[in-house]
Parts: structure tokens; C-alpha cells; sequence
């Protein structure tokens, strides 16, 4: 970050309205005046002023110097390489087109409830009960299905214990910006907090601890990243999947994507709808999302490749490191090489080097693919 006082009006300009903005509400929970809120209603996801000062884009405490916000962002300024050498001590290089890593695994869980409820193996579970009965964290912001589950809407939320897990599992795709259960985490008394996000809120801890973000960045102790190429707006249920197949959101048990957009229903029905029939729905959010392989997460997990019960696993960090040697050594997990699907590591770098190309002109250089 640059030395001068950077504020509310220069994040309002750069990120929220120039289309940079992925709505990860790392700026909500870092503003330390709460004065800015969050606009999830009609595909919107994106942080607002709600102080009555000015307009939007004006903020009384930013004018007295405040930085919080700006310190949160990780699209705003040189984040990428700022966070790279925060967590890597160095940039990456023009061939690590997914980022840094230390390891690339594939592994599931052993415990057959997680394995059962869990997304591609249930790996993210294993990892969050794992850290919380070994008194690595206290909780986790994760996301949750509103009410019933019948909506299919994700909404944040905090897993203290294995109920919590179980009840989070699954993929969604749609948005739920998880960081917004944080209030709710240190109100229940958590000091140490994983994230568990797309590949977008993946990079706030980093970002918060490099810039010096204050206790919200110390607190986030773990971040656990999804691979995340798009989400969709939650319209796309009524308008595509009710509209054209007939498939109504309550009537849906699962869902995943593997090249196309899979559907299991409660009475054991199973469809697929094309994903090029998908794009007209996704999030405004999403569109210059450079991001895939969540680089910067201590550990990156995808369900990719030809396995559907293993989760393609991107060990980054020494934490992250740590925690799977853990969790296999207590027996938690069955890990076997990366290279028994070269298939898996083959699209995550393709998808990762597509999403690159969305990074705009306008914007700094990184993340814009380098050259060899």
C-alpha cells in the first residue's frame, strides 16, 4: 500500500463501481465505525456507505484518515504480488498460472458421515472438525442454506461443532459472502476464526494481515479456499432450470458442476443443463474475477477431475501443510498423489489461466498473465 491516507471514497471509485468488486464484504467486516453495510438484494453483492454524509462514495471517517476499508480489499491497489510476498516471500512466476503452492494431493475424508454429506469426499469438512476438536480454531464462517434448504439460497453462517459442519456441507453456487458471519463468531467469543470461501474471499486474510488490518486480521486464522471459476445470480432457478426443464428449486436435493451443471432431485431423478445455458446468469461479481485456483488460501480445495469422491487439494502454506499432515497421520483423511488424475491438474491450470484473461486494462498489471 502506498503511504498516503487511502479511504472509503478511493475503494468507492477503484473497486465498487469499476466492476472490480467480487462482493467478498471484507471492507464491511474491517470497518471499524460500522458504517458500511452490504446490498445482496437482486444480484447486486456489493458493500454500501450507510452513514447519512454525502453521497455513496463519501464516508466522515474516511475524511478523517480512516484506511480500514482499503486495508481489507484484496482487489484493491497491488494485492496480488502484496499478498504473494506476505505468504510466499516472492511473486509468482510467469509458469505458476494456478500460484504458489507447496503440494498438490487429491484426499477425502475416512469418517463415512462427512465422506456421505460432503462435496467430492468431504475433504473441507474433515479439515474444519479436525482444527476445532485440536484447538486449532475456535470456528468457522461457512455458508448455510437459508431455512429449509427448499430455496437453495446460501447464506453466511458459523460451524463450532460437527452438527454446525455437517449442517454447511455442499456446494451451492450461488453467493454467500461468509465473511459476514464474523460478528456472529466473536460475539460467541472466537479468537481464532477459519474462512471457508470462494476463491475471491480466500485472499482477505492474507490481504488484512499484510496491510495491517488490526484485530479482524489476526483473528482470521485459517483460510480455506473453494476452486471457483463463477456463481451464479439465484434467479437462474426460476428463469432456466424451472422455466426451461421443469426443475423446481425446492424439489432439488444436490447439486455440482463437472463440465455441466448436475442436478439430483428429492424423488432420485438426475439432470443435466448445459453450462454455456448458465452464463447469461452469472454474478455481475464474478465477470473480471481473476481467480480461480483461490491462490491464496492455505489450502485450496476443488472438486475437479475424474474422481468424483476425491477433492483435488492445493497444499500452499506451512499451516496448510501442517494441517493435512495432521489430519492423515490421526487417520481423518486418505491422501494419495495429485498425479493419479494429471487430468485434474491440467484443468485447474486451463481454468486458471481463463480467468486471468478476465483482469481488465484499466486495472494494474497483476494479476495479468505473464509471459515466459
Amino acid at each position: 500500500m502506498p503511504p498516503e491516507k487511502l479511504s472509503w471514497k478511493h475503494l468507492y471509485d477503484e473497486v465498487v463501481t469499476s466492476g472490480l468488486c467480487t462482493g467478498c464484504a471484507g471492507c464491511v467486516i474491517a470497518c471499524p465505525h460500522d458504517v458500511l453495510g452490504y446490498d445482496d438484494l437482486n444480484g447486486v453483492y456489493k458493500p454500501l456507505q450507510t452513514e447519512d454524509f454525502g453521497g455513496p462514495g463519501d464516508c466522515s471517517h474516511g475524511d478523517k484518515s480512516c484506511t480500514s476499508c482499503t486495508r481489507a480489499c484484496p482487489r484493491f491497489r497491488a494485492w496480488e504480488p502484496e499478498i504473494d510476498g506476505f505468504l510466499f516471500g516472492r511473486a509468482r512466476q510467469a509458469e505458476e498460472v494456478s500460484g504458489i503452492y507447496k503440494d498438490v494431493v487429491l484426499a477425502r475424508a475416512t469418517d463415512p458421515v462427512l465422506h456421505e454429506v460432503g462435496q467430492d469426499g468431504g475433504l473441507v469438512s474433515a479439515i474444519l472438525l479436525y482444527c476445532l476438536e485440536n484447538d486449532i480454531i475456535d470456528a468457522a464462517l461457512v455458508s448455510y442454506l437459508e431455512g429449509d434448504g427448499s430455496t437453495w439460497k446460501a447464506i453466511p453462517g458459523v460451524a463450532r461443532n460437527k452438527e454446525d459442519i455437517i449442517a454447511s456441507a455442499g456446494s451451492r453456487y450461488t453467493y454467500s459472502a461468509n465473511t459476514l458471519a464474523y460478528t456472529e463468531a466473536i460475539e460467541s467469543g472466537a479468537e481464532r476464526i477459519a474462512l471457508v470461501g470462494m476463491s475471491c474471499q480466500s485472499s482477505i486474510p492474507p490481504v488484512m494481515k499484510q496491510r495491517k488490518a488490526g484485530k479482524v486480521a489476526r483473528r482470521l486464522a485459517l483460510s480455506i479456499g473453494l476452486l471457483c471459476s463463477k456463481t451464479f445470480d439465484d434467479a437462474i432457478f426460476e428463469e432456466l432450470f424451472e422455466a426451461k426443464y421443469g426443475l423446481k428449486r425446492a424439489d432439488m436435493r444436490k447439486m455440482n458442476i463437472k463440465g455441466v451443471f448436475q442436478i439430483w432431485m428429492h424423488n432420485g431423478d438426475y439432470h443435466e443443463v448445459p453450462l454455456k445455458e448458465c452464463h447469461a446468469w452469472t454474478r455481475e461479481g464474478c465477470k473480471l474475477c481473476p481467480d480461480f485456483a483461490a491462490e491464496h488460501a492455505d489450502i485450496s480445495t476443488g472438486g475437479i477431475g475424474a474422481f468424483n469422491d476425491w477433492t483435488l487439494t492445493i497444499v500452499r502454506t506451512e499451516i496448510g501443510r501442517e494441517i493435512m499432515a495432521g489430519l492423515q497421520d490421526a487417520g481423518w483423511i486418505e491422501v494419495r498423489p495429485g498425479d493419479d488424475d494429471p487430468g485434474a491438474i491440467a484443468l485447474m491450470h486451463k481454468l486458471a489461466a481463463k480467468s486471468r484473461k478476465r483482469w481488465p486494462e484499466f486495472a494494474v498489471d497483476a494479476p495479468r498473465l505473464l509471459t515466459t
